[in-house]
């Protein structure tokens, strides 16, 4: 089996951050589980997946597309935001990989020929015995699907809602961004950084990313005045 996820021609691939280390849990943690554990025998076989924009769908569904690449998986990731203009042909043949990750679902909701492409593969996978995740904005029930039998299998696995982090969360999950660039940041500058900064965890991951050039090109360490100089706070 391929040892890298499968990619589209379309030039959609996995951010190599992406991964379920790089992740902190929070109130999350038996929906990680879950996806970490998807692939195995007694995995889960579909998993719905659910939370506002920043809480991390997008992280978790590429995540378990990279650790079914490590473990020699074929795996597919699907961020309809991106792909929802164009047919869906690259829903064909689905079934011939071990997992497929749909993101963003709420944009191709309503449209015939899309809700029936979704239906039809997912009763493949279901049938091949593969694993299928779905992320989108709202929970499965209250998405306007016009397909009754789409709706229905929306409806027939776990359902997850993902819980946003709190200030301690915010705070763990920066500083393990952190050690993962190989950075090291003091309590008391993550404190700062949060108080000063956007509380949403992906544009304090953007932040830090400035920070991690900024730190690289100068040879610094971080520091509040550090901080305060290379973001103009």
């Amino acid at each position: 089996m391929s040892r890298a996820p499968t990619q589209l021609p379309l030039g959609v691939g996995l951010r190599d951050d992406a991964t379920f280390a790089n992740f902190h849990p929070g109130a999350n943690a038996i929906l990680v589980d879950r996806l970490v554990h998807q692939l195995d025998d007694d995995g889960e076989p579909f998993l719905y997946v659910w939370g506002v924009s920043g809480t991390g769908r997008s992280h978790l569904l590429q995540a378990s597309c990279h650790s079914a690449s490590d473990h020699g998986y074929r795996a597919l990731y699907l961020p309809l935001a991106e792909l929802g203009h164009f047919p869906p042909l690259m829903l064909e043949e689905i079934e011939r990989l071990d997992l497929v990750a749909i993101d963003d679902l709420e944009h191709v909701v309503g449209r015939k020929r899309w809700e029936e492409a979704l239906f039809h593969a997912f009763n493949r996978l279901r049938d091949a015995g593969k694993r299928l995740v779905i992320a989108a904005e709202v929970p499965p029930r209250t998405l306007p699907v016009k397909l009754p039998d789409l709706a229905s299998r929306l409806t027939w696995g776990m359902t997850f809602q993902l819980q946003g982090l709190d200030d301690a969360g915010r705070m763990a999950a920066l500083k393990l961004r952190a050690r993962g660039r190989g950075m090291q940041m003091p309590d008391e500058v993550a404190r700062y950084i949060l108080h000063r900064g956007s509380r949403r965890p992906d544009v304090l991951f953007e932040t830090l990313e400035v920070l991690d050039r900024a730190s690289l090109s100068a040879q610094r360490k971080l520091t509040i005045p550090f901080v305060k100089q290379v973001l103009g706070w």
